[in-house]
């Protein structure tokens, strides 16, 4: 499979970067989800927009959320396959 043990090493370098730069990315937007949705109350108020404003941001921050967690599910999925562990398959209906 591998040519040498440096390549290889290289390979799991270069998927660990990616993994973390993923992770980074993650988090931070759920960090900006978060605090936009605290600081939409005063943001509406400061600004003078109507409430609607306010409720469009918390469904941003909403959707933030969504996808962060989609994105955290996906990270956990490749650990798992990067450190040789894999979830049961489960038999469908038609494989009896």
């Amino acid at each position: 499979m591998w040519r040498n043990a440096t390549e290889q090493d290289h390979m799991t370098a270069e998927r660990d970067m990616i993994f973390a730069r993923k992770g980074r990315i993650t988090a931070s937007v759920i960090a900006v989800a978060g605090i936009s949705a605290m600081l939409a109350p005063w943001l509406v108020h400061m600004m003078g927009w109507p409430v609607r404003f306010e409720i469009l941001i918390y469904f941003a921050s909403l959707a933030a959320f969504i996808w962060a967690m989609v994105n955290i599910y996906q990270l956990w999925r490749l650990r798992q396959i990067g450190a040789g562990i894999d979830m049961p398959v489960t038999k469908s209906k038609n494989q009896r």
